[in-house]
């Protein structure tokens, strides 16, 4: 299993799990059990300090009392320095980087990048729906995310309840950025409260229906589920004084899954307090959380030869839910009938690691396979024997370890890789029938329905469209947490 694989590199996990203080973005932590040096946002422009230093400041006045050929000698040595400097030129994934050379981010492509440097890694987290608005398009941008840290051998990981705010758009070259009132050069805020959590935190995922409480579960390596309330944390960032709750505990915590871990979980949008959850033994348990508690039924849904990787929901039909499984395999379920499947598809030659259900197009669904491969499918083609994909792309040159459908935007899809890469596309893009793809000049073929690629983390783990801020995406790897938006989208 490609992610899990991964995240048992403890030698890896200890390296990243280091306090890193490479940026100047304030941080701001609250509560008794917080981190001391959860993370910091990196400064893109290098500009911690506005104001020149002493040296810089004689550095000028001594220049000032230069005569003409003293002047014209050290601006032709700048001429010189500058042209020295090493050429820029686009990479694509996959060609080699020659020594010394290293990636930089193309700003002009990005409306808004930030990069968060954690002090442990998140293999999982979700975003906090707020009350600042829906399809929110100023700047400064504020998001609301929770988290949890993955940190191997370590008994007490934590969930993470993060506020990110002054996320200013991008600064540009080109631009007079004191006629954009969008682009001051401020640095980004962040501010959390943390609660102990018993083991790695393998997946966490919000409840859907956050108009008056902020649920969510976490799948532990300890094979556990944990509810946790986050409303009064969340509030905690905004409302100064606001009493946090003396016991840091779950309010529930479902055992049925015994001694079996797992990854897959997803909350129903349909039903509140409707959860499933799938373990590594390839049951899948049904349970209703209640503000008392939580009830799990005793019989699980039977019908995978492997793990259960990934869950998810029907938003239209609220007895109805798909999984997909390391057996390659990608089930839909009614939920009136646990013993079998209603409908099961062998959807890859590897593992099928994550799926995603349009919330637009309700018959269309996404699955990201092991072996890079990610695929769309038409459910009303399910019907018939040994259904095809509508579309299938091999992008990607390692395993696929997220995929989701834009909230809004039924062909526009994000796709994460092991290989670092984060892709948007636009599958509403027609290729052309004598040129299918786009020739770069060193003879890469580019999918017509590619529209951006996104670099710069190692191990991209999960990714997320932010649903109130159109177009933006945030995501985790081993080593940082990344919100940003592109001019594709």
């Amino acid at each position: 299993m490609s992610k899990r694989q991964a995240d048992r590199d403890e030698d890896m996990m200890q390296q990243d799990s280091k306090a890193v203080d490479f940026g100047n973005g304030r941080n701001r932590n609250g509560g008794k059990n917080d981190l001391n040096d959860m993370g910091e946002f990196e400064d893109a422009w290098e500009d911690d300090f506005e104001q020149e230093s002493g040296d810089e400041q004689d550095q000028a006045m001594e220049e000032d009392g230069m005569d003409v050929d003293e002047k014209a000698e050290l601006e032709k040595e700048e001429e010189e320095e500058e042209e020295q400097q090493p050429e820029l030129r686009t990479y694509l994934p996959g060609q080699p980087l020659e020594e010394g050379e290293q990636l930089e981010a193309d700003q002009s492509v990005y409306v808004m990048l930030h990069n968060l440097d954690v002090r442990a890694p998140f293999l999982s987290f979700d975003v906090l729906e707020d009350s600042l608005g829906e399809e929110r398009k100023n700047f400064p941008a504020t998001a609301y995310v929770a988290a949890g840290t993955s940190v191997p051998g370590a008994r007490d990981n934590e969930v993470l309840v993060m506020k990110m705010s002054q996320l200013h758009k991008t600064q540009q070259d080109d631009s007079d950025d004191e006629d954009d009132a969008d682009a001051l050069d401020e640095d980004p805020v962040l501010e959390y409260r943390s609660i102990p959590h018993n083991g790695c935190v393998n997946r966490l995922r919000v409840m859907p229906q956050q108009q008056e409480k902020h649920i969510a579960s976490t799948w532990s390596e300890t094979g556990k589920v944990h509810i946790f309330d986050l409303s009064p944390y969340m509030k905690s960032l905004d409302v100064p004084g606001t009493t946090l709750p003396k016991s840091n505990k779950p309010f529930a915590t479902i055992n049925n899954h015994g001694r079996y871990e797992g990854y897959a979980m997803d909350w129903s949008p349909l039903d509140t307090g409707r959860l499933l959850t799938g373990d590594n033994a390839g049951l899948i348990y049904n349970t209703i959380v209640r503000p008392t508690g939580a009830s799990t039924d005793n019989t699980p849904f039977r019908g995978h030869k492997s793990s259960v990787e990934d869950l998810q929901w029907s938003s239209t039909e609220r007895n109805v839910f798909a999984s997909c499984s390391a057996d390659q395999t990608v089930k839909i379920w009614d939920t009136r009938s646990k013993n079998r499947p209603a409908v099961s598809i062998h959807a890859s030659t590897s593992d099928v690691n994550v799926i995603t259900w349009n919330h637009k197009a309700s018959y269309l669904l996404a699955s990201g396979h092991d072996d890079g491969v990610f695929s769309v499918w038409d459910l009303r083609q399910f019907k018939g024997n040994n259904p095809t994909p509508v579309a299938s792309f091999k992008w990607h040159n390692a395993p696929i370890t997220s995929i989701e459908w834009h909230p809004t935007e039924e062909s526009a899809l994000a796709v994460s890789g092991a290989d670092d890469q984060l892709t948007l596309w636009d599958l509403s893009v027609e290729p052309d029938t004598e040129e299918e793809g786009r020739l770069t000049s060193e003879g890469v073929e580019v999918p017509p329905q590619l529209l951006f690629v996104h670099q710069g983390q190692t191990e991209i783990k999960e990714l997320h469209w932010h649903k109130q801020i159109p177009g933006c995406v945030l995501s985790t790897s081993n080593t940082g947490f990344n919100i940003f938006k592109t001019i594709s989208i």
